[in-house]
């Protein structure tokens, strides 16, 4: 009796997700809830439990192809079947007589996967025949057509079998195959420079990022104001409790737990910035849930710190902090992306000096910080040398007038510069 391997519930408003990483292959043996392959989403990579101990006898879905909820991804065998998977796995390759798929699966033992895909398309027999569903998409992986192959199923149906042994006989795509749409859309490169070239197919993540972020261009009525905050106060500050902090709360004390509570005081007095627009409706959020854009080697992610209103500056750094390692392991789940109404992102992290974030749709506000660095400023009349920090608000003018982002700027600004007005809530 097989089990089959099938695509989870992925979280709201999630249809689809590409596969990943597949840790198993056909013929190794499997523990009941041990990963065996991962999914990437629009959002995050989720790791797909074993459903059942046993033997993976067929992956019906390699890895870079897109599923939908509910998909079959694959089939572990238990028992006699279990033991005959690895044998069934090369079978294909060794016995190029595909014809000998079309057997019941009580004839042709050494073939389960192949009956499988038989007896699974049986049922959706026309008069036509088009190939399976596991054949169609093994011919557009290799760049096949149906007429290519010979069917071995009822009338004539290609099966993921007779693909699989087109493919060991050498049988390849026509001349004018390689010609697809997305090459020609760029310029050809030299002989020389495309020997040195990859080509490399975007992750679901990627795409999902480059899609949102032009959204928001094109959507959003988007402008950017700018202002400097004087550090010193909120450095000074850390430096004289930071020992007693990390102490007493067992994390080290940064700056996002001042720039998040200062976001916070800014988006209760400015409501319009915490808002969003539906249509011909603006929804105003009485609660403040920050995102934090963290850079993976997969892509930018933008865990969210809920009601952060409600928090400590302790409380903020922990839950900060979890979030982060979560990103960097790929472990985030649905729920740690999901919900933000404002967005915070410190490039100064990496060096940058001056820049003019986008919009994390739907959202209205997203904040950058950038490097701390020390320059000569005017004070009183003197010019001293002050840890100062470039801030940067990209607004949708939509939603946000200009006097409302400049105010919402500046009331950042001043409880960075004087932080007792974030201990007396002023």
């Amino acid at each position: 009796m097989a089990t089959e391997i099938r695509v989870p519930t992925l979280g709201e408003s999630v249809s689809e997700a590409t596969v990943g990483t597949w840790f198993k292959k056909v013929g190794d043996a499997i523990k009941a809830d041990e990963p065996i392959l991962e999914l990437e989403t629009d959002k995050v990579t989720i790791e797909v439990p074993a459903p059942a101990s046993g033997t993976l006898s067929e992956i019906v879905v390699a890895a870079g192809e897109t599923v939908g909820l509910g998909a079959l991804l694959g089939q572990i065998a238990e028992g006699a079947a279990a033991a005959a998977a690895p044998a069934a796995a090369a079978a294909p390759a060794a016995a190029p007589a595909a014809p000998a798929a079309a057997q019941p699966a009580a004839v042709a033992p050494a073939q389960p996967a192949v009956a499988a895909a038989a007896a699974s398309s049986s049922s959706a027999s026309v008069s036509t025949m088009p190939p399976a569903p596991a054949a169609s998409k093994m011919l557009a992986e290799n760049n096949l057509s149906a007429d290519q192959v010979d069917g071995s199923g009822k009338r004539g149906q290609v099966l993921k079998g007779d693909v699989i042994a087109a493919v060991a006989k050498g049988i390849s795509a026509p001349a004018a195959a390689p010609a697809a749409t997305p090459a020609a859309a760029r310029g050809p490169s030299t002989v020389e420079d495309a020997s040195r070239e990859e080509r490399v197919k975007m992750t679901r993540l990627r795409q999902t990022i480059a899609k949102r972020l032009k959204d928001a261009q094109n959507t959003a009525a988007m402008l950017t104001t700018y202002n400097e905050v004087d550090m010193k106060a909120v450095m000074d500050l850390r430096n004289k409790y930071k020992d007693i902090f990390e102490k007493k709360h067992g994390v080290k004390l940064g700056f996002m737990g001042f720039f998040t509570k200062a976001v916070t005081h800014a988006l209760k007095e400015l409501p319009a910035v915490n808002a969003e627009i539906d249509g011909t409706d603006v929804i105003y959020k009485n609660y403040c849930h920050v995102g934090m854009a963290v850079g993976t080697d997969k892509g930018l992610v933008v865990p969210v710190i809920r009601d952060a209103d409600q928090m400590s500056i302790a409380e903020i750094e922990k839950e900060l902090g979890r979030l982060a390692k979560a990103a960097r392991d790929g472990s985030l789940s649905m729920a740690d992306m999901q919900g933000g109404t404002f967005t915070i992102t410190n490039g100064g992290v990496y060096g940058s000096l001056m820049s003019s974030p986008i919009l994390n749709a739907p959202q209205s506000g997203i904040l950058g910080m950038h490097k701390i660095q020390e320059r000569p400023v005017a004070i009183g009349g003197q010019v001293v040398i002050r840890p100062m920090m470039y801030l940067a608000l990209s607004y949708d003018h939509r939603m946000v007038d200009g006097k409302e982002a400049v105010t919402f700027l500046v009331r950042v600004k001043e409880s960075l510069e004087d932080p007792e007005r974030l201990v007396l809530d002023l």
